[in-house]
């Protein structure tokens, strides 16, 4: 007969992350995550010591996903500066990860170690802006101005209404992208 298969560590991180976009902190429970892998709950502590474990962990693999697997694959695609922004944005903001860093936004006003997470994650983000821009862009204010300006546009433009404007939303950040990138 063979062993029973154990839940692999991940599936519970990825299930995690999953609450936390959609339900933030307090949506993070072993029961229910236990309920949404289809398992019981009791191969949890066979890889975490704790609930704050898991959370910790989450956000480990938040911070690879958002930060070391974004640049690599930007740095392996290659290009010019202004093409890997694009990427590096489009890449930061998509479709899986936006949600989970909107969660931990969130989450950050209230937990001081997140929001310490949180501004590592951002600073590196800034830092690599800097990095790019610096390639196309002279003195330390231009760069610093476009890095702060392209990567506030990133997280504020989810949660401007563009209203009756001339513009589509998607139009009107890719106008504000275009100025940036000049």
């Amino acid at each position: 007969m063979a062993p029973p298969t154990r839940t692999p560590r991940t599936d519970w991180i990825e299930a995690g992350l999953r609450a936390l976009a959609t339900g933030g902190p307090g949506a993070v429970r072993v029961e229910r995550l236990a309920t949404t892998l289809g398992v019981t709950r009791g191969g949890f502590y066979g890889h975490f010591e704790n609930r704050d474990a898991l959370l910790e962990a989450m956000l480990d693999s938040w911070e690879r996903a958002a930060i070391d697997e974004v640049y690599a694959q930007v740095e392996r695609r290659g290009g010019d500066a202004r093409r890997k922004i694009r990427r590096a944005g489009a890449l930061t903001f998509s479709a899986q990860l936006l949600p989970i860093d909107l969660a931990i936004r969130e989450w950050s006003r209230q937990d001081s170690a997140v929001a310490e997470r949180l501004g590592r994650v951002d600073g590196r983000r800034l830092d690599y802006l800097r990095s790019l821009f610096a390639s196309f862009c002279s003195g330390q204010d231009e760069i610093e101005a476009r890095s702060v300006l392209a990567f506030s546009l990133a997280i504020a433009h989810h949660f401007i209404g563009i209203g009756d404007g001339p513009r589509r939303r998607d139009e009107s950040l890719e106008l504000a992208i275009g100025h940036l990138l000049r």
